[in-house]
């Protein structure tokens, strides 16, 4: 018998709509510090772990980062993504998605680079409660995307093979874990990536949102 598919989902821009909050979270947190930095910068590097984006930042601009001010620019980003909690929705299709995987009997879990705080600002829009659901944050593993530890404890959660595994993810970094890893990556533009670039990061398929991946799961899922 073929094994049925599961799935591993990224959050942010990929069930819910909350990357460009993420965007101004962090353009507020670096304006504190004092640290001038296009807003476009900072959306190239959503998805990746807070820590790992402020190392890539520093490679890029030269700018010195102490881990002191890391820890502070971390606090304000998320003091200040709470305070647009308020704007972030569930993106079309997730809710829907995500009911229909289980009314299939298909395994599913969450495994976002946001810690457990931010994360329960995006559950909280989807209508799910934390301790209702398989998920792992940044909290619980070592390295945050692109390393792929958080789609590995995912499908150790869900006590499933990984190459057995979908990723779903809006962002390069979620691709380029997912084939870190072996599993198979499927792309979402929900995020503001492009096809071209998801697609060289190793997406299998790409879709506008998680309606449009609800209406083609035939195309990907193998049902149990």
């Amino acid at each position: 018998m073929r094994p049925q598919t599961s799935f591993i989902f990224d959050l942010d821009g990929t069930l819910t709509d909350s990357v460009y909050q993420n965007v101004a979270a962090w353009k507020q947190a670096l304006d504190a510090e004092d640290i001038a930095l296009a807003m476009w910068r900072i959306h190239r590097k959503i998805g990746m772990s807070g820590g790992l984006m402020l190392k890539s930042l520093s490679r890029e601009t030269g700018l010195d980062i102490s881990e002191e001010q890391a820890k502070r620019l971390s606090a304000k980003h998320a003091e200040a993504y709470e305070a647009l909690q308020g704007q972030i929705i569930a993106l079309p299709g997730a809710v829907k998605l995500l009911e229909t995987l289980s009314d299939e009997g298909l395994k599913w879990c969450i495994a976002t680079s946001g810690e457990i705080d931010t994360a329960k600002i995006n559950l909280k829009a989807l209508g799910l409660d934390i301790n209702d659901i398989t998920i792992v944050t940044r909290d619980d593993v070592k390295y945050g995307k692109p390393d792929p530890d958080l789609f590995l404890a995912g499908a150790r959660k869900l006590g499933v093979p990984i190459e057995e595994c979908l990723v779903i993810g809006d962002a390069i970094w979620d691709m380029l874990a997912a084939r870190r890893c072996k599993a198979t990556g499927i792309g979402l533009l929900s995020g503001g990536y492009d096809i071209g670039e998801l697609e060289r990061a190793g997406a299998l398929r790409v879709y506008e949102d998680p309606l449009d991946l609800l209406d083609h799961l035939d195309e990907v899922a193998s049902r149990p």
